[in-house]
């Protein structure tokens, strides 16, 4: 099993894509669910609670997550100290890398470091130096050692050329990343759609931008012989490849689930506080037999559910969006699949022909990236 470990809530950030949305959406109603606006700020339960939880599953994987989860170092050493587990993993903004030991860094099997693009994108959504400092630091972990996965985060919104930012991301001057996940800004906030020009976005320049990604990424095979690790195309492509269908690609309520700062379990961790859908505390649950959740209608009843798998949880249930509104991002991901789909018969003949690999599309599932964007 696949857990998030909620060190804090507080993060050093004010982003324009979650703190301010946060502040607009005070007060928000969501219905009939419970929330829980009390959690603790930092982890407050023992260790040694969390040390015996893990040791019920032998495959226990651990991502230390926030807020910003650097914010509580010491508490990331004593839990590595402490708790035996498959695999360290790590969702961060990157500004504190520098900070925690190398022989700790060294210790991770994955970090996400969340970045949005080039300079001036990063910036503009993160806050002025953002960018610079974390490649800085980037730089400065592989220099002691990291040898890890690490993968580019992107937050994508209307400043976002996807297209663009993600081929800086693979080949630039500062740094240049092997691995690149994306996340699309869209129905998790009550009060933002109006505000914005989501629906000219996509049409416009997301769904555009896709396609032109897909097809530098199959071209990218078939000249290269290699297969780069674009995490919401790596995904599907696989899955289609293998002829599967997928449940909710996140592996949130099902395999993958979160520990909050009190030691709650919940399914997602944008879900701390929904009190409805906890399924125990670390003191009492057994890990392999926790309560599951799966996306109910309208995502059941979509034409490409067994591709998609759902898109989001905390979405499906919360419905912060409307019907119509949210039908835009489904659109979004219709077009990521229907691409992938015409390119598959190009990526089957290349696996023939022998210039890439089934095994080129593997990837460790749940690892963060919820690979529908």
């Amino acid at each position: 099993m696949f857990f998030h470990v909620l060190l804090t809530t507080k993060c050093n950030l004010q982003c324009r894509y979650c703190f301010g949305k946060s502040c607009e959406d005070i007060g928000t109603d969501f219905g009939d669910f419970k929330i829980d606006y009390c959690l603790p700020p930092r982890i407050s339960y023992s260790v040694d609670l969390l040390r015996d939880f893990c040791k019920k599953d032998p495959e226990c994987v651990l991502t230390f997550y926030g807020g910003e989860p650097m914010l509580c170092i010491e508490e990331i050493k004593r839990i590595m100290d402490n708790v035996k587990v498959k695999h360290f993993m790590i969702q961060t903004n990157g500004l504190f890398l520098d900070h925690l030991d190398p022989e700790y860094v060294n210790r991770f099997h994955t970090i996400l470091v969340s970045i949005d693009g080039d300079q001036e994108l990063t910036d503009y959504y993160r806050g002025q130096g953002v960018h610079r400092k974390v490649i800085n630091n980037l730089k400065l972990i592989k220099r002691n050692g990291f040898d890890g996965e690490l993968i580019a985060r992107m937050t994508v919104m209307e400043e976002t050329d996807i297209f663009k930012q993600v081929l800086w991301l693979l080949n630039n001057q500062d740094y240049s990343f092997s691995s690149v996940h994306w996340q699309l800004d869209a129905g998790f906030w009550k009060n933002d759609f109006e505000k914005r020009q989501f629906g000219k976005w996509a049409n416009e320049s997301c769904n555009p931008g896709i396609r032109r990604l897909i097809k530098f990424w199959v071209d990218f095979m078939e000249k290269h012989g290699k297969v780069l690790k674009l995490y919401p195309l790596l995904g599907v492509m696989q899955s289609l490849l293998l002829n599967e269908k997928s449940s909710l690609r996140c592996g949130s309520g099902w395999v993958n689930y979160s520990i909050l700062t009190d030691g709650s379990i919940t399914p997602c961790p944008i879900m701390g506080g929904m009190k409805d859908f906890y399924v125990g505390h670390i003191k009492t649950a057994k890990p392999l037999s926790l309560k599951t959740f799966f996306v109910a209608k309208p995502c059941i009843e979509c034409e490409i559910f067994s591709e998609c798998g759902g898109r989001c949880l905390y979405a499906n249930i919360t419905k912060q969006w409307s019907e119509e509104a949210y039908s835009l991002v489904c659109d979004t991901v219709k077009n990521l699949v229907d691409s992938l789909k015409q390119e598959l018969p190009r990526v089957k003949k290349l696996i023939a022909e022998q210039k890439i690999g089934l095994s080129d599309f593997e990837y460790m599932k749940y690892n963060g990236c919820e690979i529908i964007p």
